[in-house]
């Protein structure tokens, strides 16, 4: 059922765009000192390029973890409005 309120009551799974961003900020990081190694400047760049995209991301997100919940409804509280009468 869809009520229209999906942006208000949404849910983000920010520790898994943590390991997520920890993970691209580890492979980028390796992808970059590679082809710096082998002489490949712009594959280097691309992968520094990318590198600083999730870097940026990784510090949002934990700002966002930091914040803490701002709003959590307790298990009273269905996630939708219910239904406007009999199905």
């Amino acid at each position: 059922m869809r009520t229209g309120s999906e942006p208000v009551t949404a849910r983000s799974a920010l520790r898994a765009r943590f390991w997520l961003c920890a993970w691209g900020v580890a492979w980028t990081v390796f992808g970059t000192v590679v082809f710096v190694l082998i002489a490949h400047p712009g594959w280097a760049a691309v992968c520094g390029a990318l590198w600083l995209i999730i870097t940026i991301d990784l510090l949002l997100v934990v700002r966002h973890i930091r914040q803490g919940p701002h709003w959590q409804p307790g298990r009273s509280v269905p996630p939708y409005r219910p239904p406007d009468g009999p199905p």
